[in-house]
């Protein structure tokens, strides 16, 4: 098996999830004692955001007849030429009433940057907290 960029290993937590590194397992573990505690709640891993849509454009097939299409008429198809941006946090649960989006990082990306910043932008409120541990 190749060694990862950044020298992380996955490692299991206590409750058997696979995490990315240590530090994340620890964290999981961590969340759910909380959770039994009832410190926190709705304790999710791994929730995707989307941080930019895909873009598409109208390409015509090259058939030029399908019923209930005038005679002649190009048949336009959608091609995705752009594939939307994704955000997946490590951890989301409710705290105190707020959503908390948390994220485990060892090493801070120029990548993961942007991301945390289109994040912040656009689900971040009153009451949905960025975390990072």
């Amino acid at each position: 098996m190749a060694a990862s960029k950044y020298r992380s290993r996955k490692t299991e937590c206590a409750l058997g999830h696979l995490h990315d590194s240590k530090k994340e397992a620890k964290r999981c573990t961590d969340l759910h004692l909380m959770q039994k505690a009832g410190i926190i709640s709705d304790l999710r891993l791994q929730v995707k955001y989307e941080l930019i849509p895909a873009s598409y454009e109208d390409v015509p097939t090259g058939r030029y007849y399908v019923k209930g299409l005038r005679r002649g008429e190009p048949i336009m198809k959608r091609k995705c030429v752009e594939r939307p941006c994704y955000y997946i946090a490590d951890f989301v649960y409710s705290e105190n009433g707020k959503t908390v989006i948390e994220d485990c990082k060892g090493m801070r990306t120029k990548e993961y940057t942007i991301k945390r910043k289109l994040m912040r932008q656009m689900y971040c409120n009153e009451n949905t907290i960025f975390k990072e541990t």
